[in-house]
């Protein structure tokens, strides 16, 4: 048995810069994966199978669909393994809440899973396993800051990033990302991103300040709580930057200390009794 915490993927911030012919935007994101998220446990077994618990595993769906599924199949099918796995998931994360929580899974279960059936194979070629699930799994494979850009797919590693103290808040509101797609109106300018140092907290929030989060404006029009969750945010103390993270409608508070985020959580979560709240530290 052999077991892996997936980690949420949280955009600092994330800029729409055009539109492919396809119908895929092109966009622009500095991601972080905080600690905590998803647990994944993987076991030998001569079938492959799927179970799910955990406080968010009523809102999965269909089992047969997941992804995590798919991208055992999708190894199996690259390395010509005939082994087979029972994987658990626990779903600690909220589902399609702008988190990356089913990209997080998936690449989680391919690490495990290169483990558990010794697979020979590189990192470009898990990687491009990766891309074929979803544009956001790649990230995910790596789990460290990184700069995206095409589709998602194109990844750069920051190479200097400070620890942060993060609080996320989820109000349980539901947003699809099709309809925020199908709702946007590209910026006609995106910000000025200087790459070049983030080694400090206070230089990469006095850069994150100039940037944004192209779908939040459509994402509050579809689930208005996102205001209220941001107002909450931004009226902590020690709270630095609030923003929502892809396309909601998880948001995210920047705090200066560890314990001022863990004050604003137990608020937080004190006067919301019905929100997820978690500190986690990056």
């Amino acid at each position: 048995m052999i077991k892996k915490i997936a980690k949420p993927k949280v955009n600092l911030f994330l800029h729409v810069t055009g539109k492919r012919d396809d119908g895929y935007h092109l966009l622009e994101s500095l991601v972080v994966f905080p600690d905590g998220g998803d647990e994944l446990i993987v076991r030998e077994s001569t079938e492959l199978a799927l179970s799910v618990s955990g406080p968010f595993s009523s809102d999965i769906g269909d089992i047969s669909d997941n992804l995590v599924l798919k991208a055992a199949h999708k190894l199996q099918q690259r390395t010509g393994c005939t082994l087979g796995a029972e994987i658990e998931l626990v779903k600690n994360l909220p589902v399609a809440s702008g988190i990356g929580g089913g990209s997080a899974d998936a690449a989680t279960a391919l690490n495990l899973l290169v483990r558990l059936w010794k697979c020979k194979l590189s990192e470009d070629v898990l990687l491009d396993i990766g891309v074929s699930l979803g544009a956001d799994v790649p990230a995910c494979l790596l789990e460290k800051p990184l700069f995206m850009s095409g589709i998602g797919e194109k990844i750069q590693e920051v190479e200097k990033f400070p620890d942060l103290n993060m609080l996320l808040i989820n109000s349980n509101s539901k947003v699809s990302t099709p309809e925020v797609f199908q709702n946007l109106t590209i910026p006609n300018e995106t910000p000025i991103v200087e790459k070049s140092d983030f080694s400090t907290a206070n230089r990469l929030i006095s850069s994150l300040k100039v940037c944004r989060n192209d779908l939040q404006p459509v994402a509050l029009n579809i689930a208005p709580d996102i205001s209220q969750v941001l107002s909450v945010l931004k009226a902590q103390a020690g709270c630095d930057l609030a923003r929502m993270s892809g396309s909601g409608a998880t948001c995210f508070g920047l705090f200066e200390t560890s314990a001022d985020a863990d004050t604003a959580a137990s608020k937080i979560a004190y006067d919301f009794p019905e929100w997820w709240v978690k500190a986690m530290s990056v």
